[in-house]
């Protein structure tokens, strides 16, 4: 089992210096626009307290104690304000419990709500199969520093460090495909939505699902997955707006902070202040996308021994438009060819999924203040119907350096599209762009014996055009 790493300490946001804020003040207020916190009217003194002691949960880790939890929220006075306490020390055993308007489960550190591992602990719907699920409520959240824990290793039928063999109940007739598992904890239409103080541990499938809500805070929040199991994705956000995730600390297999829009557009997400370690993408949007996102802010982010930094993959015919990156230090690097990416600091790309997938467009990203140590170059690939418009690079410092053995010289335009295409490396891949400035960006890559670092720059005139190269420096240098 991957143990994770001590965090390092955040990046502090960098001083812009005065020709470059000069240049921000001309640029599209993105950040100011759509950075506004949401207000989050959830309750600061709850009115009501209950524990699920005295409702008969004996909390030894082994008796389930759902019905004992399920009873203590059933008898919060809905929709009053209502906090349900699990007493420190012990162990809550619990097949899905339920939330209701107004009830914030309070975990006390030291306590741990552990989710069942068998399939009778769920309900026959496979869309409701979390350990703790709120739907069309208001005013819920988890609290209080503990931990709940979705016992994923216990879906594991065979351990492999390139990835792992996971349970899957399809066999059953649940479910169908190799994804049929439990995520942890789900909030599905729901509004004013608060995490804060939470160790979310061990999930089996996705660990934290927001889908189709309204103003949602996520703060001092621990996500830790096993690191070589598929799926088991620390943050998806779907459909849902006006959503802040900060100070949180993110390590898992899969990938860390994932928008994706299945049933309509996504607007107005902010990410600030968060430390991520993934075997796939820290940030990635995508790659369900039928509908629009807009409006979205990563900022002072740490990105560590991942297989992708910051991943847009395009594929059902939404739109991208008005995204910024800021201050984000990134290192990836490669792992296996079972997951997605080859080690792209940042990966850009719209492109339709199959035959019948329509193709979505790219536009208005800002990249500012980013430093990355890399195995491969970016990677920034539109579409015929669906180009790349108006990037801009300003102030990066991109290395490049091989430190395992994969072989390089690929591309990875999966899911669908062309999958793995035999490609030169390059400090920056271009095509199907419109638009693209850049500014003031250092390019450095090591002496390769195998020659494989030739090109700063690779695009085709014919797919590419209108792009700015200012105070733009590539080097080579010698470790």
């Amino acid at each position: 089992m991957a143990i994770a790493p001590p965090p390092p300490p955040l990046l502090l946001i960098q001083s812009l210096t005065l020709p470059l804020l000069f240049l921000l003040f001309l640029l599209p207020p993105l950040q100011s626009q759509f950075a506004t916190s949401p207000t989050i009217e959830l309750p600061n003194n709850p009115t009501t307290t209950i524990s699920v002691a005295d409702y008969g949960a004996v909390g030894d880790g082994l008796r389930y104690d759902t019905i004992a939890i399920q009873s203590a929220i059933d008898s919060c006075p809905s929709p009053s304000p209502c906090r349900v306490t699990f007493p420190a020390g012990l162990t809550y055993l619990t097949a899905t419990v339920h939330l209701k308007s107004g009830v914030v489960l309070d975990i006390q550190e030291g306590a741990t709500l552990l989710g069942g591992p068998r399939l009778e602990d769920y309900p026959k719907e496979q869309s409701k199969w979390y350990v703790v699920l709120a739907e069309n409520a208001i005013n819920v959240g988890i609290s209080g520093g503990g931990v709940v824990d979705g016992q994923g290793l216990k879906f594991v039928t065979r351990f492999d460090e390139r990835k792992n063999v996971m349970v899957s109940w399809n066999w059953t007739g649940a479910c169908l495909g190799d994804e049929c598992r439990p995520r942890l904890v789900g909030f599905i239409n729901c509004r004013n939505v608060n995490l804060s103080n939470l160790k979310l541990r061990q999930p089996a499938y996705w660990c934290l699902h927001i889908v189709q809500c309204e103003n949602i805070s996520v703060e001092d929040v621990s996500i830790y997955g096993d690191f070589n199991t598929p799926n088991n994705d620390g943050i998806d956000i779907e459909d849902s707006n006006n959503t802040v995730i900060t100070r949180c600390h993110i390590n898992t297999g899969d990938d860390a902070i994932c928008p994706k829009t299945y049933t309509g557009p996504l607007y107005n997400l902010t990410v600030t202040n968060c430390w991520i370690r993934t075997k796939s993408s820290a940030i990635k949007l995508g790659s369900a996308s039928w509908f629009d996102f807009k409006g979205l802010v990563f900022d002072n982010i740490t990105i560590v021994d991942s297989h992708r930094g910051l991943g847009l993959q395009i594929r059902d015919g939404g739109n991208v438009s008005d995204i910024t990156f800021s201050n984000i230090n990134i290192c990836t690097r490669y792992y296996d060819q079972s997951w997605w990416g080859r080690a792209e600091p940042i990966y850009v790309t719209t492109c339709p999924r199959h035959s019948k997938s329509k193709e979505g467009s790219i536009s208005n990203l800002l990249f500012v203040n980013i430093t990355s140590t890399s195995e491969n170059g970016v990677f920034l690939s539109g579409s015929k119907g669906g180009l790349l418009r108006d990037l801009r690079f300003i102030n990066l410092d991109l290395t490049y350096r091989r430190w395992t053995d994969d072989a390089g010289g690929l591309v990875d335009y999966r899911p669908g599209c062309q999958g793995l295409v035999k490609h030169g490396m390059a400090g920056i891949i271009m095509e199907h762009i419109n638009g693209l400035v850049i500014d003031n960006v250092n390019m450095r890559w090591s002496d390769d014996p195998l020659r494989q670092w030739n090109d700063p720059l690779d695009f085709r005139s014919a797919t590419v055009n209108n792009i700015s190269l200012l105070n733009f420096h590539p080097a080579l240098y010698k470790q």
